[in-house]
């Protein structure tokens, strides 16, 4: 298969998930709006999510994937099954211990890092405690599905481990469906939603221990032990779990300081949930997709091929998320009215999440571009670089994000998450650049510079279309009108980016078919079946 149609495989289903969330956060903002309810739940959900993305998938993304794909090479399924058992049986037990410790420090972890604002007011204080409680086993569940996806991917079977976060959407759809059939209070909304966490992470879980085995590759629990194979993924994951939740990590630094202020941490997720889509869609298939291919291709001593690889992949990300960061800009407005505005999300409520909503757009590239840097130094086992670049980012975060918030609110933590989120790419790729380990080319600058033209020329007709839409987006306007006119914007919009990026050579069919097209050099000696 080839690279461009993993990466289709990937983030298609990515995209469905995501499509989703959107219906999702549709239904939360009519159910909750940014009331006490929704910054309760928002909080309680974002700390599972903090530590799902620093243990599980920034973790075994980045040392699970190299060492499995090394144990698939040299001792073939059954050697890469032990190595599955011994991380298995760890695994299990270390999430347990902090599982139940964290359940039983649930009271102080919120009051000191969740959401040290909600302290001055008891109800939401012991509200979100209590969804936090319920919802926390979720990071159980999802840090074993993580060491499954990346078992999957391993092995060449995508779209199990892609597709399986629709679940989580599909649950509490359902809950959010049942709650505004049943005139359910935004406290009763609250639990529903909370079980139906819990219930989504033992589904996907499940899904993907399913997939697992259909690819062949049964694992069954072993007593824990240190072994060599063990010791070396913790030493690769521990700085790599910092690495990989540099976005949750800002995002939680965002919401302590937040918390002080009433619906400020649902304007920040309403937001970082439009913003996700393109970051999930392009990002995570380049960040899933990439690591394997890279790795592969470093340990069969192909260099030059490793290299093509990053540039192509480079090339990929902003071609695709120039565009939408200079949409975001242009027409949040639109984007967030369409989307959220009805219920108890009022116009006013619009004008904050679009405002923060336009920041994060900038930051966009700067987000993807990290997804698609740190394979470079994951595959070659190095997780201490990445690592110590994310620290000094997330203090940049820190100092940015306090100095900012009492001027500008929401604004001042989105402002201080982007400005994070490029510095970290460029270190990363300055870094990568300066040890030869990323070729740079001529042709990859000038075609980046080509589609930046295209993107501000796209912004540019793109502002005036949407005045002379304005009565169609008006606040007053049908739903169907509003709806019909972002439709013509999002269709004009690409077809000006695309017009002119081909038309000046941001971009050429024939060149990616020829560079990305490509099969992969070597497969592992899998058994077949798949997804």
């Amino acid at each position: 298969m080839s690279l461009v149609k993993k990466f289709a495989t990937v983030g298609g289903a990515t995209l469905g998930s995501r499509i989703l969330g959107f219906a999702r956060e549709t239904l939360m903002a009519a159910a909750l709006g940014t009331g006490p309810m929704a910054d309760a739940f928002y909080a309680a959900f974002r700390f599972p999510n903090l530590f799902r993305r620093l243990f599980a998938e920034g973790a075994f993304n980045a040392a699970f994937v190299p060492l499995f794909a090394k144990e698939i090479e040299a001792g073939g399924i059954e050697g890469a099954k032990r190595f599955s058992e011994e991380v298995f049986g760890v695994l299990f037990t270390v999430l347990m211990i902090i599982t139940i410790a964290m359940e039983l420090a649930m009271p102080w972890l919120v009051a000191w890092i969740i959401a040290p604002g909600f302290v001055g007011e008891p109800e939401k204080f012991d509200v979100t405690v209590e969804l936090a409680i319920v919802m926390f086993p979720y990071l159980m569940c999802m840090s074993l599905t993580a060491m499954l996806s990346g078992m999957l991917n391993s092995l060449h079977h995508y779209f199990a481990a892609a597709v399986a976060p629709v679940f989580l959407n599909v649950v509490l759809i359902g809950a959010l469906g049942l709650a505004l059939y049943t005139g359910a209070a935004p406290l009763e909304t609250a639990w529903y939603l909370s079980w139906g966490v819990l219930a989504a992470g033992v589904l996907q879980m499940a899904v993907l221990y399913a997939g697992v085995r259909h690819a062949g590759m049964r694992i069954g629990f072993r007593r824990p032990r240190m072994t060599p194979n063990v010791k070396r993924l913790l030493w690769l994951a521990l700085p790599a779990a910092v690495t990989g939740g540099i976005t949750q990590i800002n995002q939680i630094i965002g919401q302590m300081i937040a918390s002080t202020k009433d619906g400020a941490i649902s304007v920040l997720q309403y937001a970082d949930r439009v913003y996700q889509l393109p970051l999930g869609v392009v990002g995570i298939a380049v960040g899933v997709v990439l690591l394997p291919e890279l790795a592969r291709a470093l340990k069969a001593g192909h260099e030059k091929e490793a290299g093509n690889l990053q540039n192509r992949s480079m090339e990929f990300v902003l071609f695709l998320t120039l565009p939408a960061a200079g949409a975001l800009w242009v027409i949040s407005d639109e984007i967030v009215r369409v989307l959220y505005e009805r219920g108890a999300f009022s116009p006013e409520t619009t004008s904050v999440v679009a405002g923060t909503l336009a920041i994060y757009g900038l930051g966009l590239p700067g987000f993807v571009m990290i997804k698609a840097l740190n394979p470079g130094f994951f595959a070659r086992e190095d997780t201490k670089t990445p690592m110590r670049i994310t620290m000094a980012s997330v203090v940049v975060n820190c100092v940015l994000a306090v100095s900012l918030f009492p001027f500008f609110y929401e604004r001042g933590i989105a402002t201080a998450e982007a400005t994070s989120g490029w510095l970290t790419a460029i270190f990363l790729f300055a870094t990568l650049v300066r040890r030869g380990h990323w070729p740079l080319e001529k042709a990859l600058a000038w075609r980046v510079a080509r589609l930046v033209i295209a993107t501000v020329i796209m912004a540019v007709c793109l502002d005036y279309a949407s005045e002379a839409l304005a009565g169609w987006l008006a606040p007053t306007s049908p739903l169907l009108d509003q709806v019909t006119a972002l439709g013509a914007l999002v269709a004009l919009a690409m077809g000006v980016y695309f017009g002119v990026a081909f038309l000046i050579g941001g971009a050429d069919l024939g060149m990616i078919r020829r560079n990305i097209g490509r099969k992969a050099a070597t497969k592992p000696d899998a058994p077949k079946g798949g997804n």
